[in-house]
């Protein structure tokens, strides 16, 4: 096979998908004053505040809304009531509602295993936790999909570029060029389409998440990844007094990330450290952190324990639709795999 051959084999599926600020901007004026009430300089405070997608502005909040583009409420209560409508937000059939789901991408873990227990790997339109202690594959698997993402759909991707949000300083690019090798990627093009926050407390990395609405559609982003969402929470909050503030803040956060992969069609990940109850004296004493409030707020939960050698197990723990149920993956130097894989 000669160079240039390889060269072309290795050449990132991703090309050509940046689009144009001036134009998306152009789309996004015309689509929102075309809603009965929006003059263009209301419009271009929604634009200026990320707001060019018509259906995130029919998923969020007028109080929201009305924060984030600086105007009054009942202004913003009668733009959100203006594009639900547009949008057909109202009411819906469960038929119609299962064509809306057939929409639904899933991108693939790099474990064949780990994907059928997701129900045929992580999707987008919604948060998917990966939780457990230290040491069980939370960031390797952050790693193998910010690489599997960028693959085109018939391999296991959604063709898009990557947000991680790493906030315990824990992303290494070195990872990245081995699994995307394995893929079949130019490592550099692979780097190139991930696009790295370090956040340093919980307001930065809420800001962050706010923020990212600006550059979504003009980069083409389809999967963030927060690792790990509650470690600036818990080191911020301590102590019984402060545990309804960090549950209020932490609600508030996820339900930004709710709003962002229903509006994108982003498929959002998570992982989540655990705390040990001393008190318990049957079961697992072992618990995710963020309590109830991330419990209930999450799409599809999984923990995650060691197994031997690089061996690690994954549980499902709640989804809307999928049981219960386990199994055995394996870290490797190129990422996640099925264990017998390497066996």
């Amino acid at each position: 096979m000669s160079e240039k051959t390889r060269t072309r084999k290795k050449e990132n599926v991703i090309e050509d998908t940046e689009i144009d600020e001036r134009k998306l901007r152009q789309e996004a004026l015309k689509e929102l004053t075309a809603l009965p009430g929006i003059g263009r300089s209301i419009a271009v405070k929604l634009i200026d505040a990320g707001y060019t997608s018509l259906k995130l502005v029919a998923v969020t909040s007028p109080r929201i809304l009305s924060e984030e583009v600086g105007i009054g409420e009942k202004t913003a209560e009668k733009i959100v009531n203006a594009a639900r409508e547009a949008m057909g937000l109202e009411f819906l059939t469960a038929l119609d509602f299962l064509k809306k789901r057939k929409g639904v991408k899933r991108i693939t873990t790099g474990s064949k295993a780990l994907d059928e227990l997701l129900g045929g790997g992580v999707e987008t339109q919604a948060i998917t936790e990966f939780y457990g202690e230290y040491r069980t594959g939370k960031t390797q698997i952050c790693h193998t999909l910010a690489v599997t993402a960028q693959l085109p759909e018939d391999k296991g991707g959604v063709k898009g570029r990557v947000l991680y949000v790493d906030t315990e300083g824990t992303f290494r690019p070195e990872r990245i060029v081995p699994i995307a090798k394995r893929f079949g990627l130019d490592p550099e093009e692979a780097l190139k389409n991930i696009i790295v926050a370090r956040v340093f407390s919980t307001d930065h990395q809420m800001e962050t998440i706010r923020r990212v609405k600006k550059i979504i559609p003009v980069k083409n982003i389809r999967l963030i990844i927060v690792d790990s969402l509650t470690n600036h929470f818990r080191a911020e909050y301590v102590g019984i007094d402060t545990l309804a503030v960090r549950q209020q803040k932490l609600n508030v956060h996820l339900h930004d990330l709710h709003r962002i992969a229903f509006a994108f069609d982003v498929a959002v990940v998570v992982t989540n450290q655990v705390v040990t109850n001393p008190a318990t004296f049957f079961g697992n004493p072992v618990h995710a952190i963020g309590g109830h409030i991330l419990a209930h707020n999450v799409t599809t939960r999984v923990s995650l324990r060691k197994g031997k050698g690089n061996k690690r197990i994954a549980k499902l723990e709640d989804s809307p639709y999928l049981p219960e149920s386990e199994v055995i993956f394996e870290i490797s130097d190129d990422g996640i795999r099925d264990a017998e894989e390497i066996e």
